[in-house]
């Protein structure tokens, strides 16, 4: 492990071109559970799926049902960054890393510091009515009783990208540029399972591509340094980040 963080921080120390890609387990350290380990969102126990839930017609369907799920185990207002989104936000402060693109709906890298952030999925803090447009806080939406409703009477719905629904095309043709151009791509705290966000990792033209992440992934074989451990111990070690 130690030979491997050396090389890391190595390649860190000679890029200036870093794009980040990363998952639910770059959070964990943070207290949100991801989804698919043994404790994850995927092996809770309710009426339905989480995948039903969570999905776009469940939603229009059910919405007292989706938020008591959604309020329940996907809003984590108290949650604090971990030593990975401070590393990220030190890399961007320092210049070496461009942006960092995530799957995340938390907000985490932002409180971190980090500015140049590609919601792939979207996020808890942005809420809005589906009648009027108008904007609702996190803290809006966790106040509300059962479905949270605006003033004008319609449904307020986060702006996070449901199953069944479609990336945002800008977000994800931004992050494509990102990654094209990018001559260190560091993917952490996820599986690559999930498309088409998983795909982005196939637009990486260079030669420093780092998969971090505590189990072994699909991908692993593609990447020219694989790490297995905790994201936010690895990243934290590399950039001196507690």
């Amino acid at each position: 492990m130690d030979e491997k963080l050396e090389t890391l921080r190595q390649w860190i120390a000679e890029s200036h071109n870093i794009v980040f890609f990363g998952g639910a387990g770059v959070s964990t350290e943070s207290g949100i559970p991801d989804f698919r380990s043994v404790d994850g969102l995927y092996n809770q126990q309710y009426a339905y799926p989480p995948e039903t839930i969570i999905s776009h017609s469940f939603y229009v369907r059910y919405p007292e049902e989706f938020y008591r799920f959604y309020k329940d185990r996907m809003l984590f207002a108290d949650a604090k960054p971990n030593a990975a989104h401070r590393a990220l936000a030190k890399l961007e402060a320092d210049g070496r890393l461009k942006a960092v693109i995530t799957q995340n709906i938390d907000g985490l890298h932002q409180m971190a510091g980090s500015r140049e952030v590609l919601e792939l999925h979207g996020s808890v803090h942005r809420n809005y009515c589906t009648r009027c447009g108008k904007f609702y806080s996190l803290d809006d939406v966790i106040r509300s009783e059962g479905v949270p409703r605006c003033d004008c009477g319609g449904t307020v719905k986060p702006d996070v990208v449901l199953y069944e629904e479609g990336l945002d095309s800008n977000t994800l043709e931004k992050s494509v540029r990102y990654i094209r151009q990018a001559d260190m791509l560091i993917i952490g705290g996820t599986s690559l399972v999930v498309y088409p966000a998983a795909g982005l990792i196939d637009y990486y033209r260079g030669s420093k591509l780092v998969l971090i992440n505590k189990d072994a992934t699909a991908r692993d074989s593609q990447a020219d340094l694989v790490i297995n451990g905790r994201i936010g111990e690895v990243l934290g070690a590399v950039t001196g980040v507690q």
